[in-house]
């Protein structure tokens, strides 16, 4: 192995912020998956998967060409046939793209969720790579602020499927409506003209852009200056304050915890009122780990009908980073088969228990002291140890790992003496 390592060279190394998932971490991954696909089905969510190619004007129309994600992040190139392609850097773009391809419109309002690796260009750090891995939950073609309810709702039942809901604080903010926006845009832009020349260059830019973004800056001394830069709050309708309050309500009376934060804020036109977030202590400057919002105007923008909308979208490698320790999957047991009969009498075995959603792991050749060992390093729970004299008897031997100890069964009562096993 150590030969391996050292004469392998770069070409057989991950690709740097991208790496392969093994042994607990893709359990970890699979029990995400699992509870996502389990609690998206008892909210009539149907499952969608779009491709991670796509033309690279869909981000582009989407995402805005000034945006951080198009102009440092993307993975874009051109193919031979000369078509610019790019790696899918997040899901709502191909989600609201195949909206539209595939005349969906005609079934909204439609629930959709999706899963599986996007790639952004950036720094690879804790529970962030080049290649990562989202959930992402999508409610379009309703206008009513249920659906900002039932969306995070979606998220804090996954996350306390997950058992980790307890470590996360849940913030929202309202965006509000057009008419609060611009108005909210304008009280910026009058703000953040007073410190034009304080402003980081990054910020002067957005000043002539898009001065929401301004509230997002990581710069040092642009979070002097919007420390005290008027609130949204300020600025809404009578119809964005109605909007915002009934989510409020259906959040409370769906039992959901949540706290305002109105430095919440997204940078593009299309998103309006809820805007989201689930946030963690536990994993440095990385906090979120579940966002969204409402994202009314994206549709449209992209070419299709005017089609209201919100969703979220949660990293699958930081919320596994929360998961407790625990079993990901009962342990197996071993079927030991000592000589030729018992060898045949094996696969047969094996299949009868695995029909009884018993895991087994059968060994495949060796003496019964051999596969012992392999058992005990695949973490075994149990072996069924038997030989002539057992298939005589009509019984087999089992010996538990944990204690040493062994018994026989009668063959009938073999399955249920398993999975009787507290270890299952």
């Amino acid at each position: 192995m150590k030969y391996i390592r050292e004469s392998m060279g770069n070409d057989l190394r991950p690709v740097r912020g991208t790496r392969d998932i093994l042994d607990e971490e893709i359990l970890r991954f699979e029990r995400i998956l699992d509870a996502t696909r389990r609690v998206s089905a008892l909210y009539g969510f149907e499952p969608l998967s779009t491709p991670i190619l796509e033309f690279t004007e869909v981000f582009k129309r989407t995402l805005g060409d000034a945006s951080d994600i198009v102009t440092k992040e993307m993975y874009t190139f051109d193919d031979r046939g000369g078509e610019s392609l790019t790696l899918r850097p997040e899901f709502t773009a191909g989600v609201a793209r195949a909206f539209i391809s595939n005349g969906l419109a005609q079934r909204a309002p439609i629930k959709l969720y999706s899963h599986g690796p996007l790639f952004r260009y950036e720094r690879p750090q804790k529970g962030r790579y080049r290649q990562f891995h989202q959930i992402n939950i999508e409610i379009l073609g309703t206008a009513e602020p249920g659906a900002d309810v039932e969306a995070i709702t979606v998220g804090a039942h996954i996350l306390d499927t997950l058992g980790i809901l307890g470590k996360t604080k849940l913030e929202i903010n309202s965006l509000g409506d057009s008419a609060s926006r611009d108005a909210y845009r304008a009280a910026l832009v009058k703000y953040f003209s007073g410190f034009k020349n304080d402003l980081s260059a990054e910020s002067k830019i957005r000043l002539e852009k898009n001065p929401l973004r301004i509230l997002d800056s990581k710069d040092p001394s642009d979070k002097k200056i919007v420390a005290d830069a008027p609130a949204l709050g300020e600025h809404y309708s009578e119809d964005a304050k109605r909007f915002f309050d009934t989510v409020q309500e259906g959040l409370t009376a769906s039992g959901v915890a949540y706290t305002v934060n109105p430095r919440i804020v997204r940078g593009l036109d299309y998103y309006c009122h809820t805007a989201f977030e689930f946030t963690t202590d536990l994993l440095g400057a990385q906090n979120a780990v579940l966002g969204g919002g409402r994202y009314d105007g994206l549709i449209e923008q992209m070419g299709g009908p005017k089609t209201p909308a919100v969703g979220f979208a949660a990293g699958i490698e930081r919320l596994a980073l929360l998961l407790d320790e625990g079993k990901n999957h009962a342990r197996p047991i071993a079927i030991i088969p000592i000589g030729a009969a018992a060898e045949k009498k094996a696969y047969a075995l094996a299949r009868s228990l695995r029909d009884k959603k018993i895991r087994v792991e059968l060994g495949f050749g060796g003496n019964a002291g051999k596969r012992m060992k392999r058992a005990a390093k695949r973490n075994t729970r149990a072996a069924v140890i038997f030989g002539d004299d057992e298939l005589a008897s009509k019984s087999y031997k089992i010996k538990q790992f944990d204690t040493g100890k062994e018994h026989t069964v009668p063959a009938d009562m073999l399955a249920e003496a398993l999975s009787d096993d507290t270890g299952s």
